[in-house]
């Protein structure tokens, strides 16, 4: 009886666990079985508008070394572009909090470049900065720059004001209440921002090599040449590899969320 007991919990908690799983699961992976199928069929009757998933792997199989290289070119491109577009956000979203006089001095030239379409800036800063990589860390850095500003400066300023008043009664100075207040409770609002500024960053990187001349390489470059080629197994292997890049700085980014912000119950979105 006693072992009878005892065993029961665990097959409950099997049960849940496993119904978890399904429920949490199961929706997404019968969409993309969805998707697949349909992809398929579109492709076997019209391959000259998409090429079958087979023909896909053929060719990711086929010369994975191409692709690899391209593919550490464009992560090269979000690392240091969005890398840098990222700190400058968030260090002048501190500095817009800090002193009011720069977010008024500095904001309208700011969404004056945002509106400005990157597509057009491009070929601008080739001109000004060669044929290099430069320009494309640029145009990737400009693309992720303005989320993560938005939301880091929302965060700054979305401070308790009864801690804050806290604070102030301690005598606590500036950098004291920045440091012990300010940036814990605005890294929710960073963190919405990154969300927002990873998928862009690979969007930036791709636009950046279609519209930048020079180094042809990159996924970017290699859907572009692929395109013109009429191949349509490397370009669309090469969209696909952008998508799960995508999709892994995305996973990457919650996991180090739930670990940093273990405290933070539910995702704050700058406003």
């Amino acid at each position: 009886m006693s072992d009878a007991v005892a065993t029961a919990p665990r097959r409950n908690s099997s049960g849940f666990t496993v119904a978890r799983i399904v429920f949490d699961w199961g929706p997404p992976a019968l969409t993309f079985v969805i998707v697949a199928v349909l992809w398929q069929l579109v492709a076997i009757n019209n391959p000259y508008v998409l090429p079958t998933l087979d023909a896909i792997g053929n060719s990711l199989a086929s010369d994975p070394g191409m692709y690899w290289a391209n593919l550490l070119v464009t992560c090269q491109e979000v690392v240091i572009g969005a890398g840098a577009g990222i700190i400058c956000g968030f260090l002048l979203a501190v500095a817009m909090s800090e002193l009011p006089i720069v977010e008024k001095a500095v904001m309208p030239l700011i969404v004056v470049i945002m509106v400005t379409p990157v597509v057009a800036i491009a070929p601008a800063l080739v001109v000004a900065f060669g044929f290099g990589m430069l320009p494309k860390y640029i145009v990737t850095g400009l693309v992720v720059f303005f989320p993560m500003l938005v939301n880091s400066l929302a965060g700054l300023r979305d401070v308790d004001q009864k801690a804050l008043d806290v604070f102030k009664t301690l005598h606590a100075s500036r950098w004291e209440i920045f440091r012990d207040l300010r940036l814990p409770g605005c890294m929710p609002f960073v963190f919405a921002g990154l969300r927002i500024a990873m998928p862009l960053a690979v969007v930036g990187a791709a636009v950046a090599e279609f519209v930048a001349a020079g180094q042809q390489a990159g996924l970017g470059s290699l859907v572009t040449i692929a395109a013109a080629q009429a191949n349509l197994p490397v370009t669309w292997a090469s969209i696909a590899l952008l998508c799960l890049l995508g999709v892994l700085l995305v996973s990457l980014l919650a996991l180090l969320r739930k670990r940093l912000l273990w405290w933070s119950d539910e995702d704050v979105i700058g406003r």
